[in-house]
């Protein structure tokens, strides 16, 4: 049994779980850098068994039918929107889930917040305003007495209105389906999109990526920011139009972006974000802490195990 593990770009996964414990029939191969989009077939031909790191590498159809030999594709979480789950299912290959910890929502909101923080404070300026020698370049915004606009009010949503709540912020929320006794048991007001986006002084968004909601911000919802707020997403880049995402930071129709993901990841090294002085970005941390990690590979060689002896767990396409 050949296995796969895919996109440890921190070098945890021998640590995190005893793949050892599979014996010596199993031969365990580990990526720990990114395959390029073209070399993936050939990479990954001779597996029987890949275990994916969330969403970085896809399996749609045509790269399903090119691995002839995959029958267990194991992804780190529930939800994978990466893997054409038909397709595994027409080829006999069987999709396992392997969750991570409870933690991991909290770690996400603390990410938001981290951005949210270093665009209030300028930390990133400043910080290497400071180590150039200089002092007190720009002028902190307080947060008491702002709007929080939070786009998405599950348990996500839900921890960041809390924090802001604690700064003393107004927050407000909306999605397609939010209700006004939602909202409240969380504390917040349920207001419609435009309004959200029009009196936000920050936007943080929170809503699942699907057809429904694919860039949920457009044109129109970045158009109706003020020039001094800020957009922040840890959620998936695919709820935002990027090219008028741009075109707003470039000409400073906003103040400023807070961004965790991307359409193409890892991000291009060449990117035009990363040019952008107004944008902090880091690269998909929000799922990423020691703990998550743990679960998602103890679970992954749970999974393995148990699809090994004929009774696969945590099935997504079955």
């Amino acid at each position: 049994m050949k296995i796969a593990i895919l996109d440890d770009y921190h070098d945890v996964a021998k640590r995190y779980a005893d793949w050892g414990s599979l014996g010596g029939d199993a031969e365990v191969r580990i990526f720990n850098n990114f395959i390029p989009d073209e070399q993936v077939e050939a990479a990954l031909a001779p597996f029987d068994v890949i275990v994916a790191m969330r969403e970085r590498t896809p399996f749609p159809a045509d790269r399903i039918r090119a691995l002839p030999n995959l029958r267990l594709l194991v992804t780190t979480g529930m939800r994978n929107n990466a893997i054409d789950m038909q397709a595994c299912a027409a080829q006999g290959i069987v999709v396992s889930g392997a969750p991570g910890s409870a933690d991991a929502n909290t770690a996400t909101a603390e990410l938001a917040w981290a951005h949210i923080l270093g665009l209030f404070k300028h930390l990133p300026a400043e910080d290497a305003a400071m180590r150039r020698g200089m002092w007190q370049t720009g002028m902190p915004e307080p947060l008491a007495g702002k709007r929080l606009g939070v786009l998405g009010l599950g348990k996500l949503g839900v921890a960041v209105a809390k924090v802001g709540l604690a700064f003393g912020m107004d927050v407000a929320a909306w999605s397609p389906n939010l209700t006004d006794e939602r909202a409240a048991e969380a504390g917040v007001t349920r207001v419609d999109k435009h309004e959200l986006f029009a009196t936000s002084d920050v936007v943080s968004l929170h809503l699942i990526l699907s057809e429904r909601s694919r860039h949920i911000v457009d044109a129109a919802a970045l158009a109706a920011m003020k020039p001094t707020a800020y957009l922040v997403n840890t959620s998936r880049a695919g709820l935002v139009d990027q090219a008028a995402l741009m075109d707003a930071l470039v000409k400073f129709r906003i103040a400023g972006a807070g961004l965790d993901v991307f359409p193409d990841e890892p991000l291009s090294p060449t990117d035009s974000v990363r040019d952008l002085d107004n944008v902090i970005l880091t690269p998909h941390l929000g799922y990423v802490s020691r703990e998550n990690f743990e679960a998602f590979y103890r679970n992954a060689l749970e999974a393995v195990k148990a699809w090994r002896d004929g009774q696969p767990v945590r099935v997504l396409n079955g």
